[in-house]
């Protein structure tokens, strides 16, 4: 299951730069909202492609959730 918990942290980490990207176009960039657009869009969509692979992991068996508590 190596492999697995490389492709969820390689999924945070492209997350957290595409976000990191769209604060840069933001605030330092030359004035194009479609470059601060595009580096968001990227995020949600690497977003819903985490979500989907923890939804499949988990039917999968290969995580398994748990309640808080238990």
């Amino acid at each position: 299951m190596a492999w697995f918990k490389t492709v969820v942290i390689l999924l945070l980490l492209a997350i957290l730069f595409s976000l990191g990207n769209a604060i840069f176009h933001l605030t330092g960039g030359k004035g194009d909202p479609g470059k601060t657009v595009r580096a968001l869009t990227w995020r949600i969509g690497l977003s819903i492609a985490l979500l989907l692979v923890l939804l499949l992991a988990a039917h999968q068996g290969w995580i398994t959730p748990h309640g808080i508590g238990h």
